[in-house]
């Protein structure tokens, strides 16, 4: 079998058409059935059942899909890795990472390499949750991921810095400016919730943390994402506790907790990073990117403005030390 071969097939699924798929492919669909059948020649069995209104796959289609997906996908990866590591025209370097991180850790990180590694164009896969960008990365989407630790993740996982956790009120909010705020001064507050809030365990991780010190947070908004939950907090709305880069892309106020919360942050791929991967990774390992959190971008308990962000997704918060 040939990676050609998987790529018809998978083209077809796409389609869910032979038409379509021959169309896309650039080829007959005489040469597109032949090369199908001599795929499910040598798998052994019929990979597609054809209907009189489209395809759709067999038992052994559903079966063989993802394993031919990966295959194309990391012959793909193996051409760009290579042409990247030799900073050759037409490399590319392709992030996945959760969308709040694309929008407060990466943009100043692509703005340097693209200084250094022009020749290399970065491409950026986006997830909304730690969940979905792991299961990207097992697909073989990218060549490196951006997040928070996967647990048991079988390759390699360098950290490269931690993001701060921190308290976000309105400016005109009573608590601005104090040094750090205890989480449970705020137990008779009203809370901003994100439904991509962490989750530990199966439970809401605010939740968790609330009940460790005594109280049940008190939810007055719900919200779908983190950039809609730090524009109600910053409104008055309620109080929120997120990530401080992307608190840092509005005009609120931004408290610390104390004591300090913070979250591992990892680069992590499937096989060794080299290349044009580890010299990013290496750029990310700097830290650069972290040392507005309460130096350049404001200070301690103090208004900090900026631009929109978005969610920060998945992965367990935690006390810091």
């Amino acid at each position: 079998m040939s990676l050609r071969q998987m790529e018809y097939l998978m083209a077809v699924v796409e389609e869910a058409s032979f038409t379509h798929a021959a169309e896309l492919l650039g080829v007959t669909q005489s040469a597109l059935s032949h090369q199908i059948k001599a795929l499910e020649r040598e798998v052994g069995g019929p990979l597609l059942e054809r209907l009189s209104r489209g395809v759709r796959l067999t038992p052994m289609g559903r079966a063989f899909l993802p394993h031919a997906e990966f295959a194309v996908r990391s012959a793909r990866q193996a051409r760009r890795a290579a042409r990247a590591a030799a900073g050759a025209a037409g490399g590319e370097l392709h992030i996945a990472t959760l969308h709040a991180f694309a929008i407060g850790v990466l943009p100043e990180a692509f703005a340097r390499w693209r200084r250094d590694h022009g020749q290399v164009r970065l491409v950026v896969h986006e997830y909304a949750t730690g969940g979905e960008l792991r299961e990207g990365m097992e697909r073989g989407v990218a060549d490196v991921a951006l997040g928070h630790r996967p647990e048991g993740w079988r390759g390699p996982v360098v950290t490269v810095g931690e993001e701060e956790i921190v308290v976000v009120v309105a400016p005109d909010d009573p608590l601005t400016g104090r040094e750090a705020v205890r989480l449970a001064d705020l137990a008779d507050r009203d809370w901003v919730r994100c439904a991509l809030e962490p989750v530990v365990e199966g439970r809401r991780f605010l939740d968790v943390a609330c009940e460790r010190v005594g109280f049940t947070p008190r939810t007055g908004v719900d919200t779908e994402h983190t950039s809609t939950a730090v524009r109600m907090a910053a409104a008055g709305a309620g109080v929120l506790i997120t990530a401080a880069h992307v608190a840092a892309q509005y005009d609120c106020a931004v408290l610390p907790l104390d004591p300090p919360w913070a979250r591992e942050l990892t680069a992590f791929s499937r096989v060794e990073l080299t290349g044009a991967a580890a010299s990013f990774v290496g750029l990310l390992d700097q830290r650069w990117w972290g040392r507005g959190e309460r130096g350049e971008r404001g200070e301690r308990g103090g208004k900090r403005q900026g631009r929109s962000a978005a969610h920060e997704g998945e992965g367990g918060g935690r006390p810091a030390g």
